[in-house]
């Protein structure tokens, strides 16, 4: 008889297991997933279920079903890096939908696609209008990507041939009420600028949940109290 001591050795067993199977067959498991990948991840799952319930009751079984699985997921993904043609058979290729503002109705058709749902994946790209879409194509991953008319495209700095400065990536260097001088070097502050600015807010730094610099040296600042608004103030 399985006992309940049986079930929780068991249940620890193979999350451990599991979760060592999914470092290794990497992050797309748990993202994009693949034809593959998808059915591999539900049986995997399904064994360790079973096993963990006692419902299989050789516990190696279930170990060498899942590290089996496991291996496979992950064979395919380095034959995959190495082949296009096993690469387009295991994870499928991208489909086009829309070119030049036309619907191609065969292409719906085969990926088993109705109208109203391309309509809502447009929609899901802030786009409204098919006609507007100089392409649109199906990822693999059953995403939409849409390219829009250059007419219909928004402006940027780019197409008025304006220059922009960098922008570079902002910088935490308050988090849960401590200090982060790392952040605070790659950000190229240091401990007094930051407190000079946190006095301009009248806060301290034991109440501010998270405070970042970006690229401008402009300082926000997050506190733990939702309720206090802070005045916005440009730093130099």
């Amino acid at each position: 008889m399985i006992t309940w001591l049986d079930v929780c050795i068991r249940s620890i067993v193979f999350i451990a297991i599991l979760f060592l199977i999914t470092k290794l067959t990497g992050k797309k498991q748990i993202s994009q997933l693949s034809f593959f990948e998808y059915v591999s991840g539900i049986t995997i799952g399904s064994i360790a279920a079973e096993v963990m319930m006692g419902l299989e009751k050789n516990l190696l079984h279930g170990i060498i079903g899942i590290v089996l699985f496991g291996g496979i997921t992950y064979l395919v993904d380095v034959i995959s890096l190495k082949s296009k043609k096993f690469r387009e058979f295991a994870a499928g290729k991208e489909t086009l939908f829309i070119k030049d503002g036309k619907i191609m109705e065969d292409n719906l058709k085969k990926e088993h696609y109705t109208i109203d749902e391309l309509n809502s994946l447009l929609r899901q790209n802030n786009v409204f209008k098919a006609a507007d879409v100089e392409c649109a194509i199906l990822e693999p991953n059953g995403q939409l990507s849409v390219l829009l008319k250059k007419e219909n495209q928004p402006l940027t700095p780019k197409t008025v041939n304006m220059r922009v400065s960098t922008e570079k990536m902002s910088q935490t260097v308050i988090m849960d009420g401590q200090i982060l001088d790392d952040a605070l070097a790659k950000a190229e502050v240091n401990r007094e600028w930051l407190k000079i600015e946190l006095e301009k807010r009248g806060v301290t730094v034991e109440t501010v949940f998270m405070a970042q610099v970006d690229s401008n040296r402009e300082l926000t600042v997050d506190l733990y109290d939702d309720k206090t608004n802070l005045p916005y103030r440009k730093t130099h």
